[in-house]
């Protein structure tokens, strides 16, 4: 039986989940492609260097945030169900939250298309950073406000589940998909606050005209403590299919459930504490607190290496259980010509070089070299381009046919389409990082300047150019490709045959009974997590509301 003949109800919001989340996915990949062959000078044809700056925003706002939140709703209300083997607990609520969510979508995406159109009165070139001075339209601003207020909603409906779960099995450990929900939304519920608090209170009245002006290094410094912990609530879905879905595809089993609970209880705790290494060049922040942020986000590096070994382990358990003998030799033995598992496999690939990348963003006196320069895009593109958004595509071929009772279609298409992304985003991040090391700028439709000439560490300017032009245009066929089988899939007519999907998940090699059972006390790890942060942000925050809540050097409170 598939999950739709399971759970119709639930199947049908996460096929609405998924379905928004690749409709967004296809518009930002257009918005991508576009970029990157202005900037190059390739093709500059779609749109003026002016409304460069609406696409980018586009870009970022709906990849970064409406895709990666509607994806992970899908499959979190997939894994929920599942491991508790019950519905959600009303189908009105789960309603509620979805359209609640869809609205403040569309009225965001609306607000910055109106860039493009003269004559709609509404615009929001913020970039997908919306902080302050950049000011837009109230719109996207409401529009943000219904959609994380619908992200919560969605959260508020998995610990429901959980909680009527609990009443059932008052001593059962909870189950590993449903620990992996609650702790992302946890982290996520502490996170979104200073987002919620820097559009409610600073940039929506500011935008309508309450107020006359706010504080830019206040409503930077809320953005980012949110603008970090952003990134694992777009990478901790991804991680929740490599644990549990990647180890069955591989033909095996997890190789640990209690590592993988460490590795989130640890993301739920380190991911928000971090945001000043985003502020390193920034004034009026203390270097003290940049230095543990710093620390913090080294700290970071442990639950990734804890997962790499963990999934790798994984795949391997799986390789030898097809037959692969030697060091090496279970690599050639797993499912490379199976589309889920080559996207998820290619995805964790590219998220370890990503780490790599990552650790120079960390460290305070190498970050000065590359930021605000391609570099970071490299690396952005590495994480949430691939190993959450291939992930995502990746579990979608697995998904869909779970969901829909179809037969997944294109299967050739399908088998092809991981490679080519891959191919992409190492021909497209490649020459970025390198780009940011010749220190070409970021965020700019005319990266070239008369007075200054870049020269490449490693290759010239003009072929770092062509790669990101081929690198962008062959991502952007990998999702064409990939949307042709999922919304064919979804859109096609039901076999006469019905399908029969193993959608089983394997117990792990080593299952939760060897774990302590203090990794499942919630509610220490989330006082443990607000009083570290507590400690990296309290004494910064007081310190720019007490210079000034609208602006520095005016009394603490608007008179």
């Amino acid at each position: 039986m598939a999950y739709v003949d399971d759970f119709p109800t639930d199947a049908r919001i996460v096929r609405w989940n998924m379905g928004v989340a690749f409709i967004a996915l296809g518009i930002g990949g257009l918005f991508g492609m576009v970029q990157a062959l202005h900037r190059t000078g390739y093709f500059r044809g779609f749109v003026s260097s002016t409304d460069y700056y609406t696409v980018l925003t586009g870009h970022g706002v709906l990849l970064a945030l409406v895709f990666t939140t509607f994806a992970l709703c899908g499959l979190f209300t997939w894994g929920v169900t599942r491991s508790l083997d019950r519905p959600l607990p009303s189908p009105r609520f789960t309603m509620a939250w979805f359209a609640l969510m869809l609205f403040g979508a569309v009225v965001t995406a609306v607000t910055i298309l109106g860039g493009l159109v003269p004559s709609i009165p509404m615009s929001a070139d913020v970039l997908y950073t919306f902080y302050a001075p950049m000011k837009a339209h109230p719109a996207f601003y409401a529009g943000l406000v219904f959609f994380i207020v619908g992200s919560w909603l969605a959260g508020v409906d998995w610990f429901r589940a959980y909680w009527q779960w609990r009443g059932d099995n008052p001593d059962e450990r909870i189950p590993l998909q449903t620990f992996m929900v609650l702790t992302t939304m946890l982290m996520w519920y502490i996170s979104s606050a200073g987002v919620a608090v820097e559009v409610l209170f600073f940039l929506l009245p500011w935008s309508l005209g309450l107020i006359e002006q706010v504080d830019p290094l206040l409503t930077r410094t809320l953005f980012w403590y949110f603008g970090h912990p952003v990134v694992y609530f777009w990478l901790m879905p991804a991680y929740f299919i490599w644990y549990t879905v990647l180890p069955k595809l591989s033909g095996g089993r997890l190789f640990s459930d209690p590592l993988a609970r460490v590795v989130f209880v640890l993301f739920l705790l380190l991911s928000t504490p971090v945001g000043f290494h985003h502020q390193y060049v920034d004034p009026g922040i203390p270097e003290g607190f940049k230095f543990i942020a710093m620390t913090n986000t080294m700290f970071l590096l442990l639950p990734s290496l804890l997962t790499a070994f963990t999934v790798v382990a994984s795949m391997e358990h799986g390789g030898r259980q097809r037959g692969g003998e030697g060091r090496l030799g279970w690599l050639r033995k797993l499912p490379w010509d199976e589309p889920a598992f080559a996207g998820c496999a290619l995805a964790g690939l590219m998220f370890a070089a990503g780490g790599f990348s990552g650790m120079i963003n960390a460290g305070m006196n190498i970050n000065y070299l590359i930021h605000n320069t391609l570099w970071v895009p490299g690396h952005f593109h590495l994480t949430v381009g691939t190993a959450s958004a291939l992930t995502f595509m990746a579990a979608g071929y697995w998904l869909f046919p779970q969901i829909t009772g179809k037969r997944l279609r294109f299967k050739s298409l399908a088998t092809v389409q991981p490679y080519v992304w891959f191919v992409g985003m190492t021909l497209m991040s490649n020459a970025m990082h390198r780009a940011g090391l010749a220190s070409v700028p970021r965020r700019t439709a005319e990266p070239q300047y008369d007075a200054v000439s870049f020269e490449g560490v490693i290759g010239g300017v003009s072929e770092m150019r062509l790669q990101i032009a081929i690198g962008g245009t062959l991502l952007f066929v990998a999702l064409v490709l990939f949307l042709v089988v999922i919304f064919g899939t979804w859109l096609g007519s039901k076999s006469a045959d019905p399908i029969r999907v193993d959608s089983a998940i394997p117990a792990p090699l080593s299952g939760p009974e060897h774990s302590p059972k203090i990794l499942d006390n919630l509610k220490l790890w989330t006082a443990v997590a607000i009083l570290l942060i507590a400690l990296a942000y309290g004494l910064p925050l007081w310190a720019l509301a007490s210079d000034g809540l609208l602006s520095p050097g005016t009394p603490p409170l608007p008179v």
